[in-house]
Protein backbone atom coordinates (compact mmCIF):
# COMPACT_ATOMS: atom_id res chain seq x y z
CA UNK A 1 0.00 0.00 0.00
CA UNK A 2 1.20 3.58 -0.55
CA UNK A 3 1.83 5.79 1.87
CA UNK A 4 -0.96 7.85 4.49
CA UNK A 5 -0.52 10.85 3.04
CA UNK A 6 -1.74 9.52 -0.66
CA UNK A 7 -4.45 7.43 0.60
CA UNK A 8 -6.51 9.89 1.54
CA UNK A 9 -9.03 10.41 -1.22
CA UNK A 10 -8.89 7.33 -2.42
CA UNK A 11 -11.94 5.36 -3.50
CA UNK A 12 -13.06 1.88 -1.99
CA UNK A 13 -12.36 -0.34 -5.25
CA UNK A 14 -9.20 1.14 -5.25
CA UNK A 15 -8.05 0.38 -2.26
CA UNK A 16 -9.22 -2.99 -2.30
CA UNK A 17 -7.53 -3.32 -5.85
CA UNK A 18 -4.43 -2.79 -3.64
CA UNK A 19 -4.84 -5.38 -1.71
CA UNK A 20 -5.69 -7.71 -4.33
CA UNK A 21 -2.93 -7.02 -6.52
CA UNK A 22 -0.60 -9.26 -5.35
CA UNK A 23 -2.59 -12.17 -5.77
CA UNK A 24 -4.26 -11.49 -9.14
CA UNK A 25 -2.91 -14.38 -10.77
CA UNK A 26 -4.47 -16.48 -8.86
CA UNK A 27 -7.70 -14.29 -8.61
CA UNK A 28 -7.71 -14.87 -12.20
CA UNK A 29 -7.52 -18.54 -12.29
CA UNK A 30 -10.38 -18.65 -9.91
CA UNK A 31 -12.27 -16.42 -11.87
CA UNK A 32 -11.22 -18.17 -15.14
CA UNK A 33 -12.79 -21.63 -13.57
CA UNK A 34 -16.02 -19.82 -12.41
CA UNK A 35 -16.40 -18.75 -15.89
CA UNK A 36 -15.77 -22.28 -17.35
CA UNK A 37 -18.37 -23.43 -14.41
CA UNK A 38 -20.77 -20.84 -15.84
CA UNK A 39 -20.01 -22.04 -19.40
CA UNK A 40 -20.75 -25.60 -18.48
CA UNK A 41 -24.12 -24.40 -16.97
CA UNK A 42 -24.57 -22.00 -20.12
CA UNK A 43 -24.54 -25.26 -22.20
CA UNK A 44 -27.68 -27.23 -20.50
CA UNK A 45 -30.63 -25.92 -21.69
CA UNK A 46 -29.44 -26.31 -25.40
CA UNK A 47 -28.58 -29.66 -24.55
CA UNK A 48 -32.17 -29.66 -23.18
CA UNK A 49 -33.56 -28.75 -26.02
CA UNK A 50 -32.09 -30.81 -28.27
CA UNK A 51 -33.22 -33.81 -26.17
CA UNK A 52 -36.67 -32.65 -26.03
CA UNK A 53 -36.30 -32.57 -30.04
CA UNK A 54 -34.91 -36.06 -30.03
CA UNK A 55 -37.68 -37.28 -27.85
CA UNK A 56 -40.59 -35.64 -29.80
CA UNK A 57 -38.83 -37.23 -33.42
CA UNK A 58 -38.46 -40.64 -31.29
CA UNK A 59 -34.48 -40.22 -31.54
CA UNK A 60 -32.04 -41.88 -29.36
CA UNK A 61 -31.26 -39.57 -26.51
CA UNK A 62 -27.84 -41.55 -25.45
CA UNK A 63 -25.58 -39.16 -26.58
CA UNK A 64 -28.03 -36.44 -25.24
CA UNK A 65 -27.66 -37.88 -21.49
CA UNK A 66 -24.23 -38.81 -21.96
CA UNK A 67 -23.17 -34.87 -22.43
CA UNK A 68 -25.64 -33.92 -19.93
CA UNK A 69 -24.04 -36.13 -17.67
CA UNK A 70 -20.78 -35.01 -18.51
CA UNK A 71 -21.53 -31.00 -18.22
CA UNK A 72 -23.00 -31.70 -14.78
CA UNK A 73 -19.86 -33.75 -13.23
CA UNK A 74 -17.54 -30.41 -14.93
CA UNK A 75 -19.71 -27.99 -13.99
CA UNK A 76 -19.49 -29.47 -10.15
CA UNK A 77 -15.72 -30.18 -10.29
CA UNK A 78 -14.80 -27.22 -11.67
CA UNK A 79 -16.98 -25.10 -9.62
CA UNK A 80 -15.60 -26.70 -6.62
CA UNK A 81 -11.90 -25.81 -7.53
CA UNK A 82 -12.80 -22.59 -8.28
CA UNK A 83 -14.37 -21.64 -5.28
CA UNK A 84 -11.41 -23.39 -3.19
CA UNK A 85 -8.96 -21.18 -5.50
CA UNK A 86 -11.14 -17.85 -4.78
CA UNK A 87 -11.33 -18.67 -0.85
CA UNK A 88 -7.59 -19.71 -0.61
CA UNK A 89 -7.31 -16.59 -2.32
CA UNK A 90 -9.30 -14.43 -0.07
CA UNK A 91 -7.51 -15.39 2.90
CA UNK A 92 -3.89 -14.00 1.39
CA UNK A 93 -5.77 -11.03 1.11
CA UNK A 94 -6.72 -10.98 4.70
CA UNK A 95 -3.37 -12.02 5.89
CA UNK A 96 -1.69 -9.52 3.59
CA UNK A 97 -3.80 -6.70 4.83
CA UNK A 98 -3.12 -7.80 8.69
CA UNK A 99 0.37 -7.82 8.11
CA UNK A 100 0.27 -4.46 6.69
CA UNK A 101 -2.16 -3.13 9.51
CA UNK A 102 -0.05 -4.67 12.64
CA UNK A 103 3.35 -3.63 10.78
CA UNK A 104 1.82 -0.15 10.57
CA UNK A 105 0.18 -0.03 13.73
CA UNK A 106 3.49 -1.09 15.66
CA UNK A 107 4.96 2.24 13.85
CA UNK A 108 2.38 4.55 15.15
CA UNK A 109 3.61 7.68 16.77
CA UNK A 110 2.75 7.72 20.55
CA UNK A 111 0.64 11.31 19.91
CA UNK A 112 -1.75 9.02 17.84
CA UNK A 113 -1.82 6.06 20.39
CA UNK A 114 -2.70 8.70 22.94
CA UNK A 115 -5.66 9.54 20.57
CA UNK A 116 -7.02 6.28 20.09
CA UNK A 117 -8.26 3.93 21.64
CA UNK A 118 -6.24 0.19 21.62
CA UNK A 119 -9.48 -1.99 21.55
CA UNK A 120 -11.06 -0.36 18.31
CA UNK A 121 -7.45 -0.27 16.41
CA UNK A 122 -7.78 -3.86 17.24
CA UNK A 123 -10.79 -4.80 16.13
CA UNK A 124 -9.62 -2.86 12.87
CA UNK A 125 -7.05 -5.71 12.84
CA UNK A 126 -9.11 -8.50 13.71
CA UNK A 127 -12.96 -8.11 12.37
CA UNK A 128 -12.62 -5.77 9.57
CA UNK A 129 -10.09 -7.13 7.70
CA UNK A 130 -11.93 -10.61 8.06
CA UNK A 131 -14.58 -8.66 6.20
CA UNK A 132 -11.82 -8.85 3.12
CA UNK A 133 -12.53 -11.90 2.68
CA UNK A 134 -16.08 -12.09 1.63
CA UNK A 135 -15.21 -8.29 -0.44
CA UNK A 136 -12.53 -10.61 -2.14
CA UNK A 137 -14.05 -13.83 -3.36
CA UNK A 138 -18.12 -12.66 -3.19
CA UNK A 139 -17.94 -9.02 -4.10
CA UNK A 140 -14.56 -8.74 -6.19
CA UNK A 141 -14.97 -12.23 -7.93
CA UNK A 142 -18.35 -12.14 -7.70
CA UNK A 143 -19.32 -8.96 -9.68
CA UNK A 144 -17.03 -10.00 -12.85
CA UNK A 145 -17.51 -13.64 -12.99
CA UNK A 146 -21.24 -13.24 -11.96
CA UNK A 147 -21.64 -10.36 -14.67
CA UNK A 148 -19.99 -12.13 -16.96
CA UNK A 149 -22.16 -15.12 -16.69
CA UNK A 150 -25.05 -12.87 -17.10
CA UNK A 151 -24.21 -11.16 -19.89
CA UNK A 152 -23.43 -14.50 -21.59
CA UNK A 153 -26.68 -15.92 -20.38
CA UNK A 154 -28.45 -12.82 -21.85
CA UNK A 155 -26.74 -13.27 -25.48
CA UNK A 156 -28.33 -16.86 -25.31
CA UNK A 157 -31.55 -16.47 -24.33
CA UNK A 158 -31.70 -13.30 -26.86
CA UNK A 159 -30.24 -15.93 -29.56
CA UNK A 160 -33.33 -18.29 -28.00
CA UNK A 161 -36.12 -16.07 -28.19
CA UNK A 162 -35.54 -12.43 -28.12
CA UNK A 163 -39.02 -11.63 -28.02
CA UNK A 164 -38.97 -13.45 -24.40
CA UNK A 165 -35.99 -11.84 -23.64
CA UNK A 166 -37.13 -8.78 -23.63
CA UNK A 167 -40.15 -9.61 -21.34
CA UNK A 168 -37.32 -11.09 -18.49
CA UNK A 169 -35.06 -7.23 -19.16
CA UNK A 170 -38.46 -5.14 -18.44
CA UNK A 171 -38.95 -7.18 -15.25
CA UNK A 172 -34.87 -7.29 -14.14
CA UNK A 173 -34.48 -3.42 -15.08
CA UNK A 174 -37.68 -2.79 -12.67
CA UNK A 175 -35.91 -4.56 -10.19
CA UNK A 176 -32.53 -2.62 -10.60
CA UNK A 177 -34.22 0.55 -9.66
CA UNK A 178 -35.42 -0.28 -6.50
CA UNK A 179 -31.65 -2.00 -5.47
CA UNK A 180 -30.32 1.80 -6.18
CA UNK A 181 -32.57 2.68 -3.51
CA UNK A 182 -32.03 0.06 -0.85
CA UNK A 183 -27.51 -0.67 -1.70
CA UNK A 184 -26.80 3.28 -0.05
CA UNK A 185 -28.68 2.22 3.09
CA UNK A 186 -26.69 -1.37 3.11
CA UNK A 187 -23.25 0.95 3.12
CA UNK A 188 -24.18 3.46 5.92
CA UNK A 189 -25.70 0.14 8.50
CA UNK A 190 -22.24 -2.06 7.78
CA UNK A 191 -20.18 0.97 8.32
CA UNK A 192 -22.00 2.07 11.75
CA UNK A 193 -21.90 -1.72 12.33
CA UNK A 194 -17.90 -1.74 12.31
CA UNK A 195 -18.11 1.37 14.47
CA UNK A 196 -20.24 -0.12 17.19
CA UNK A 197 -17.64 -3.31 17.08
CA UNK A 198 -14.44 -1.00 17.44
CA UNK A 199 -16.64 0.63 20.49
CA UNK A 200 -17.05 -2.17 21.91
CA UNK A 201 -13.38 -3.81 21.67
CA UNK A 202 -12.27 0.10 23.41
CA UNK A 203 -14.50 -0.88 26.01
CA UNK A 204 -13.33 -4.36 26.82
CA UNK A 205 -9.73 -3.23 26.60
CA UNK A 206 -10.31 -0.88 29.12
CA UNK A 207 -12.03 -2.97 31.86
CA UNK A 208 -9.76 -5.77 31.13
CA UNK A 209 -6.71 -3.42 31.52
CA UNK A 210 -8.38 -2.28 34.87
CA UNK A 211 -10.20 -5.84 36.16
CA UNK A 212 -8.76 -5.67 39.69
CA UNK A 213 -9.66 -1.74 40.07
CA UNK A 214 -13.10 -2.78 38.91
CA UNK A 215 -13.63 -5.25 41.38
CA UNK A 216 -12.23 -3.62 44.33
CA UNK A 217 -14.25 -0.62 43.51
CA UNK A 218 -17.87 -2.80 42.92
CA UNK A 219 -18.48 -1.33 39.48
CA UNK A 220 -18.93 -4.98 37.72
CA UNK A 221 -22.40 -3.90 37.06
CA UNK A 222 -21.28 -0.78 35.65
CA UNK A 223 -19.01 -1.92 33.37
CA UNK A 224 -21.22 -4.53 32.47
CA UNK A 225 -24.10 -2.15 31.35
CA UNK A 226 -21.42 -0.40 29.03
CA UNK A 227 -19.95 -3.30 27.34
CA UNK A 228 -23.83 -4.20 26.79
CA UNK A 229 -24.82 -1.02 25.29
CA UNK A 230 -21.94 -1.32 23.18
CA UNK A 231 -22.63 -5.04 21.96
CA UNK A 232 -26.23 -4.20 21.73
CA UNK A 233 -25.55 -1.05 19.18
CA UNK A 234 -23.29 -3.32 17.14
CA UNK A 235 -26.57 -5.38 16.86
CA UNK A 236 -28.83 -3.13 16.58
CA UNK A 237 -26.65 -1.43 13.60
CA UNK A 238 -25.62 -5.29 12.21
CA UNK A 239 -29.25 -5.94 12.41
CA UNK A 240 -29.98 -2.61 9.93
CA UNK A 241 -27.40 -4.23 7.50
CA UNK A 242 -28.66 -7.91 7.53
CA UNK A 243 -32.44 -5.88 6.54
CA UNK A 244 -31.41 -4.31 3.59
CA UNK A 245 -29.65 -7.00 2.46
CA UNK A 246 -32.25 -9.05 2.81
CA UNK A 247 -34.92 -6.98 1.11
CA UNK A 248 -31.99 -7.07 -1.95
CA UNK A 249 -31.56 -10.32 -2.10
CA UNK A 250 -35.52 -11.20 -2.23
CA UNK A 251 -36.04 -8.13 -4.66
CA UNK A 252 -33.96 -10.21 -7.04
CA UNK A 253 -35.31 -13.66 -6.21
CA UNK A 254 -38.84 -11.93 -6.62
CA UNK A 255 -37.74 -10.65 -10.01
CA UNK A 256 -36.47 -13.66 -11.01
CA UNK A 257 -40.15 -15.13 -9.91
CA UNK A 258 -41.97 -12.65 -11.63
CA UNK A 259 -39.74 -13.16 -14.78
CA UNK A 260 -40.58 -16.71 -14.69
CA UNK A 261 -44.22 -16.30 -14.56
CA UNK A 262 -44.15 -13.65 -16.94
CA UNK A 263 -42.29 -15.95 -19.76
CA UNK A 264 -44.25 -19.06 -19.31
CA UNK A 265 -47.48 -16.90 -19.93
CA UNK A 266 -46.20 -15.03 -22.68
CA UNK A 267 -44.31 -18.01 -23.93
CA UNK A 268 -47.07 -20.77 -23.83
CA UNK A 269 -49.14 -18.02 -25.86
CA UNK A 270 -46.54 -17.93 -28.43
CA UNK A 271 -46.42 -21.60 -28.32
CA UNK A 272 -50.38 -21.97 -28.79
CA UNK A 273 -49.77 -19.17 -31.85
CA UNK A 274 -46.88 -21.48 -33.17
CA UNK A 275 -44.49 -18.93 -32.92
CA UNK A 276 -42.29 -21.12 -31.68
CA UNK A 277 -42.02 -24.96 -30.28
CA UNK A 278 -41.97 -26.40 -26.83
CA UNK A 279 -37.97 -27.36 -26.81
CA UNK A 280 -37.60 -23.65 -27.87
CA UNK A 281 -39.67 -22.60 -24.12
CA UNK A 282 -38.30 -25.31 -21.83
CA UNK A 283 -34.78 -23.97 -23.28
CA UNK A 284 -35.40 -19.89 -22.46
CA UNK A 285 -36.97 -20.96 -18.97
CA UNK A 286 -34.19 -23.20 -18.20
CA UNK A 287 -31.74 -19.88 -18.74
CA UNK A 288 -34.51 -18.16 -16.65
CA UNK A 289 -33.55 -20.61 -14.12
CA UNK A 290 -30.07 -20.20 -14.65
CA UNK A 291 -30.24 -16.27 -14.73
CA UNK A 292 -31.19 -16.27 -10.83
CA UNK A 293 -27.68 -17.71 -10.42
CA UNK A 294 -25.29 -15.04 -11.84
CA UNK A 295 -28.46 -12.09 -11.11
CA UNK A 296 -28.02 -13.14 -7.19
CA UNK A 297 -24.75 -13.08 -7.05
CA UNK A 298 -23.89 -9.65 -8.80
CA UNK A 299 -26.66 -8.44 -6.18
CA UNK A 300 -24.66 -10.04 -3.22
CA UNK A 301 -21.43 -8.25 -4.71
CA UNK A 302 -22.81 -5.14 -4.15
CA UNK A 303 -24.24 -5.90 -0.99
CA UNK A 304 -21.00 -7.37 0.40
CA UNK A 305 -19.02 -4.43 -1.51
CA UNK A 306 -20.94 -2.18 0.73
CA UNK A 307 -20.14 -4.42 3.67
CA UNK A 308 -16.63 -4.51 2.72
CA UNK A 309 -16.19 -1.01 1.95
CA UNK A 310 -16.94 -0.15 5.46
CA UNK A 311 -14.28 -2.18 6.75
CA UNK A 312 -12.08 -0.54 4.05
CA UNK A 313 -12.44 2.60 5.59
CA UNK A 314 -11.55 1.53 9.03
CA UNK A 315 -8.73 0.20 8.19
CA UNK A 316 -7.34 3.40 5.96
CA UNK A 317 -8.32 5.69 8.71
CA UNK A 318 -5.67 3.30 10.93
CA UNK A 319 -3.46 3.80 8.32
CA UNK A 320 -3.78 7.31 8.16
CA UNK A 321 -2.44 7.99 11.71
CA UNK A 322 0.66 9.57 11.83
CA UNK A 323 3.50 6.94 12.14
CA UNK A 324 7.65 6.98 12.40
CA UNK A 325 9.42 5.83 9.35
CA UNK A 326 9.40 2.25 8.98
CA UNK A 327 13.21 1.33 9.19
CA UNK A 328 15.72 -1.81 9.74
CA UNK A 329 16.56 -1.92 13.15
CA UNK A 330 19.88 -0.97 14.61
CA UNK A 331 22.66 -2.46 16.27
CA UNK A 332 22.78 -2.39 19.19
CA UNK A 333 26.54 -0.81 21.07
CA UNK A 334 29.13 -3.01 21.37
CA UNK A 335 30.78 -3.63 24.79
CA UNK A 336 32.47 -0.53 26.00
CA UNK A 337 31.01 1.81 23.73
CA UNK A 338 31.43 5.54 24.68
CA UNK A 339 28.65 6.64 26.80
CA UNK A 340 26.34 9.54 25.26
CA UNK A 341 26.16 13.14 26.62
CA UNK A 342 22.92 15.19 26.06
CA UNK A 343 21.68 18.85 26.12
CA UNK A 344 18.21 20.62 26.54
CA UNK A 345 18.49 23.83 25.17
CA UNK A 346 14.88 26.00 25.98
CA UNK A 347 12.96 23.36 25.01
CA UNK A 348 9.03 23.82 24.93
CA UNK A 349 6.75 21.38 24.61
CA UNK A 350 3.11 20.27 25.14
CA UNK A 351 1.41 16.95 24.66
CA UNK A 352 -2.12 18.25 22.48
CA UNK A 353 -2.79 21.83 20.86
CA UNK A 354 -5.50 22.36 23.46
CA UNK A 355 -3.31 21.24 26.66
CA UNK A 356 -1.12 23.83 28.43
CA UNK A 357 2.42 23.28 27.63
CA UNK A 358 4.47 20.86 30.69
CA UNK A 359 8.08 22.58 29.31
CA UNK A 360 8.71 26.26 29.18
CA UNK A 361 12.17 26.37 28.25
CA UNK A 362 14.06 23.76 29.64
CA UNK A 363 17.85 24.15 29.17
CA UNK A 364 20.36 21.91 30.97
CA UNK A 365 23.33 19.43 29.86
CA UNK A 366 24.39 15.88 31.06
CA UNK A 367 27.98 15.37 30.10
CA UNK A 368 28.96 11.80 29.13
CA UNK A 369 29.47 9.35 31.60
CA UNK A 370 28.19 9.81 35.22
CA UNK A 371 24.97 9.95 37.10
CA UNK A 372 22.05 12.73 36.21
CA UNK A 373 18.87 12.91 38.75
CA UNK A 374 16.14 14.62 38.12
CA UNK A 375 13.46 15.51 41.15
CA UNK A 376 11.18 17.88 41.69
CA UNK A 377 7.47 17.16 42.71
CA UNK A 378 4.61 16.05 40.70
CA UNK A 379 3.57 17.50 37.17
CA UNK A 380 7.51 19.21 37.05
CA UNK A 381 8.22 17.55 33.83
CA UNK A 382 10.21 15.26 34.69
CA UNK A 383 8.85 12.06 33.04
CA UNK A 384 8.66 14.16 29.92
CA UNK A 385 12.17 14.82 29.61
CA UNK A 386 12.91 10.89 28.94
CA UNK A 387 9.79 10.76 26.22
CA UNK A 388 11.42 13.28 24.15
CA UNK A 389 14.31 11.40 24.84
CA UNK A 390 13.30 8.67 23.39
CA UNK A 391 11.56 10.83 20.35
CA UNK A 392 7.60 9.44 21.43
CA UNK A 393 7.33 13.41 21.08
CA UNK A 394 8.88 16.19 19.45
CA UNK A 395 9.26 19.71 21.25
CA UNK A 396 7.39 22.65 19.85
CA UNK A 397 10.63 24.77 20.11
CA UNK A 398 14.36 24.40 21.52
CA UNK A 399 16.80 21.61 20.68
CA UNK A 400 17.11 18.55 22.17
CA UNK A 401 21.07 16.83 21.10
CA UNK A 402 22.63 13.77 21.80
CA UNK A 403 26.86 13.49 21.34
CA UNK A 404 26.25 17.44 20.07
CA UNK A 405 23.54 15.90 17.47
CA UNK A 406 19.75 17.20 17.20
CA UNK A 407 17.83 14.27 17.65
CA UNK A 408 15.70 14.94 15.01
CA UNK A 409 18.70 14.13 12.47
CA UNK A 410 19.02 10.58 13.89
CA UNK A 411 17.77 7.90 12.56
CA UNK A 412 15.48 6.18 15.34
CA UNK A 413 16.76 2.92 15.33
CA UNK A 414 19.79 4.14 15.43
CA UNK A 415 18.79 6.85 18.75
CA UNK A 416 17.01 3.94 20.60
CA UNK A 417 19.50 1.71 19.96
CA UNK A 418 21.79 3.26 21.96
CA UNK A 419 19.35 3.85 24.92
CA UNK A 420 17.68 1.77 27.93
CA UNK A 421 14.47 2.73 29.13
CA UNK A 422 12.98 1.85 32.41
CA UNK A 423 9.02 3.24 32.22
CA UNK A 424 7.44 4.01 35.69
CA UNK A 425 5.36 1.10 35.28
CA UNK A 426 8.14 -1.32 34.44
CA UNK A 427 5.37 -3.34 32.16
CA UNK A 428 6.27 -6.58 31.41
CA UNK A 429 4.64 -8.96 28.56
CA UNK A 430 3.00 -12.12 28.51
CA UNK A 431 4.99 -14.57 27.91
CA UNK A 432 8.33 -16.31 29.53
CA UNK A 433 10.84 -14.76 31.80
CA UNK A 434 13.18 -15.29 29.20
CA UNK A 435 11.63 -13.60 26.61
CA UNK A 436 10.85 -10.89 28.55
CA UNK A 437 14.39 -10.07 29.36
CA UNK A 438 15.59 -10.43 26.04
CA UNK A 439 12.86 -8.45 24.51
CA UNK A 440 15.36 -5.70 23.35
CA UNK A 441 18.51 -7.78 22.90
CA UNK A 442 17.65 -11.45 21.74
CA UNK A 443 21.21 -12.03 20.49
CA UNK A 444 22.56 -11.58 24.10
CA UNK A 445 23.88 -14.85 25.08
CA UNK A 446 23.64 -17.18 28.55
CA UNK A 447 26.64 -15.35 30.43
CA UNK A 448 25.21 -11.91 29.70
CA UNK A 449 21.75 -12.78 31.14
CA UNK A 450 23.14 -13.91 34.15
CA UNK A 451 25.27 -11.26 34.84
CA UNK A 452 22.70 -8.77 34.68
CA UNK A 453 20.16 -11.32 36.72
CA UNK A 454 23.09 -11.23 39.13
CA UNK A 455 23.36 -7.66 39.16
CA UNK A 456 19.52 -7.08 39.43
CA UNK A 457 19.13 -9.64 42.01
CA UNK A 458 16.92 -11.87 40.59
CA UNK A 459 18.84 -14.85 40.27
CA UNK A 460 17.29 -16.15 42.99
CA UNK A 461 14.20 -15.44 41.76
CA UNK A 462 14.98 -16.98 38.73
CA UNK A 463 16.30 -20.42 40.97
CA UNK A 464 12.96 -20.48 42.97
CA UNK A 465 10.57 -20.48 40.01
CA UNK A 466 9.51 -23.60 38.82
CA UNK A 467 10.77 -23.82 34.71
CA UNK A 468 13.57 -21.15 35.83
CA UNK A 469 13.61 -18.44 32.83
CA UNK A 470 11.30 -20.44 30.80
CA UNK A 471 8.30 -19.54 33.49
CA UNK A 472 5.50 -17.52 32.46
CA UNK A 473 4.88 -14.07 33.52
CA UNK A 474 1.52 -14.37 32.98
CA UNK A 475 -0.97 -11.14 31.49
CA UNK A 476 1.08 -8.08 32.31
CA UNK A 477 3.84 -10.00 34.74
CA UNK A 478 0.68 -10.51 37.33
CA UNK A 479 2.57 -13.73 38.35
CA UNK A 480 5.88 -11.58 39.75
CA UNK A 481 5.42 -8.67 42.28
CA UNK A 482 5.61 -4.98 41.72
CA UNK A 483 9.36 -4.88 42.82
CA UNK A 484 10.18 -8.16 40.82
CA UNK A 485 8.79 -6.69 37.80
CA UNK A 486 10.54 -3.58 37.93
CA UNK A 487 14.22 -5.58 38.14
CA UNK A 488 12.63 -7.58 35.02
CA UNK A 489 12.55 -4.01 33.31
CA UNK A 490 16.02 -2.99 34.60
CA UNK A 491 17.40 -6.22 33.78
CA UNK A 492 15.79 -5.94 30.27
CA UNK A 493 17.44 -2.33 29.44
CA UNK A 494 20.64 -3.40 30.80
CA UNK A 495 20.81 -5.98 28.74
CA UNK A 496 20.74 -3.91 25.56
CA UNK A 497 24.39 -2.25 26.49
CA UNK A 498 22.70 1.45 26.74
CA UNK A 499 25.30 3.98 26.49
CA UNK A 500 22.39 6.17 27.55
CA UNK A 501 20.11 4.68 30.89
CA UNK A 502 17.09 6.19 31.73
CA UNK A 503 15.33 5.21 34.83
CA UNK A 504 12.08 6.60 35.40
CA UNK A 505 10.86 5.73 38.98
CA UNK A 506 13.11 2.74 39.07
CA UNK A 507 12.79 2.23 42.56
CA UNK A 508 9.29 3.12 43.40
CA UNK A 509 8.35 -0.31 44.42
CA UNK A 510 11.70 -1.56 45.93
CA UNK A 511 12.43 -2.27 49.65
CA UNK A 512 14.99 -0.59 51.21
CA UNK A 513 17.28 -3.27 50.60
CA UNK A 514 16.76 -3.78 47.44
CA UNK A 515 16.55 -0.22 47.08
CA UNK A 516 19.93 0.27 48.51
CA UNK A 517 21.42 -2.72 46.06
CA UNK A 518 20.13 -1.22 42.77
CA UNK A 519 21.85 2.02 43.76
CA UNK A 520 24.87 0.45 43.96
CA UNK A 521 24.01 -1.40 40.59
CA UNK A 522 23.49 2.25 38.78
CA UNK A 523 26.49 3.83 40.64
CA UNK A 524 28.42 0.59 38.90
CA UNK A 525 26.61 1.09 36.03
CA UNK A 526 26.95 5.36 35.99
CA UNK A 527 31.52 4.35 35.60
CA UNK A 528 30.65 3.32 32.09
CA UNK A 529 27.34 4.59 30.70
CA UNK A 530 25.40 8.19 31.12
CA UNK A 531 22.43 7.51 33.35
CA UNK A 532 19.25 9.38 33.82
CA UNK A 533 17.36 9.07 36.81
CA UNK A 534 14.08 10.46 37.78
CA UNK A 535 12.75 9.83 41.70
CA UNK A 536 10.77 11.18 43.92
CA UNK A 537 12.49 9.09 46.61
CA UNK A 538 15.86 11.47 47.03
CA UNK A 539 17.31 8.84 49.13
CA UNK A 540 18.02 6.89 45.86
CA UNK A 541 19.58 10.27 44.00
CA UNK A 542 21.86 11.56 46.96
CA UNK A 543 25.04 10.41 45.79
CA UNK A 544 24.27 11.24 42.07
CA UNK A 545 26.43 13.30 40.16
CA UNK A 546 24.43 16.01 39.34
CA UNK A 547 20.84 16.72 40.11
CA UNK A 548 18.65 18.54 38.36
CA UNK A 549 15.58 20.27 40.15
CA UNK A 550 12.36 20.78 38.37
CA UNK A 551 9.42 22.62 38.80
CA UNK A 552 6.22 23.58 36.60
CA UNK A 553 8.26 22.82 33.37
CA UNK A 554 11.28 24.72 34.08
CA UNK A 555 14.28 23.79 35.52
CA UNK A 556 15.29 25.74 38.73
CA UNK A 557 18.71 24.17 39.71
CA UNK A 558 21.21 22.08 39.17
CA UNK A 559 24.11 20.82 41.13
CA UNK A 560 24.81 18.05 44.20
CA UNK A 561 22.96 17.04 47.18
CA UNK A 562 25.31 19.05 49.56
CA UNK A 563 25.00 22.07 46.88
CA UNK A 564 21.06 22.06 46.89
CA UNK A 565 20.38 21.98 50.24
CA UNK A 566 22.39 25.17 51.45
CA UNK A 567 21.32 27.13 48.22
CA UNK A 568 17.71 25.81 46.56
CA UNK A 569 14.45 26.29 48.52
CA UNK A 570 12.57 23.80 47.01
CA UNK A 571 15.33 21.05 47.06
CA UNK A 572 16.02 21.89 50.66
CA UNK A 573 12.00 21.22 51.88
CA UNK A 574 12.18 17.56 49.83
CA UNK A 575 15.21 16.85 51.46
CA UNK A 576 13.93 17.71 54.78
CA UNK A 577 10.39 16.44 54.13
CA UNK A 578 12.29 12.99 53.66
CA UNK A 579 14.78 13.19 56.59
CA UNK A 580 17.55 13.90 54.45
CA UNK A 581 18.96 17.35 54.57
CA UNK A 582 21.88 16.54 56.63
CA UNK A 583 22.90 13.41 54.07
CA UNK A 584 26.27 13.56 52.19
Amino acid sequence: MSTAQTQTAEPSWRLLLGYVRPHRWALLVGAVLSLVTGATGLLLPLVARGLIDDLSHDRAITGALLLMSGLVVANAAVGALGSYVLRRTAESVVLGARRALSSYLLRLRITAVDRSEPGDLMARITSDTTLLREVTTDSLVGLGTGGLTLVATVVMMGLVEPVLLLVTLAVILAAGTVLGVIVPRINRASRQAQDAVGVMGASLERILGALRTVKASGAEHREERTLHDAAEESWRQSVRAAKWSAAAGNTAGLAMQIAFITVLAVGGARVATGAIDVGTLVAFLLYVFYLMSPIQQVVGAITQYQTGSAALARIQEALRLPAEPAAAPAPLPATGAEPAALAFADVRFRYADDLPYVHHGVTFAVPAQGMTAFVGPSGAGKTTVFSLIERFYDPEAGTITLDGRDLADWDLPQLRSAIGYVEQDAPVLSGSLRDNLLLGNPDADDDAVTRVLKTTRLDGLVSRLPSGLDTLVGHRGTKLSGGERQRVAIARALLRRPRLLLLDEATSQLDAVNEAALRDTVADVARTTTVLVVAHRLSTVTMADRIVVMDAGQVRAVGTHRELVAEDPLYAELAATQFLATAE
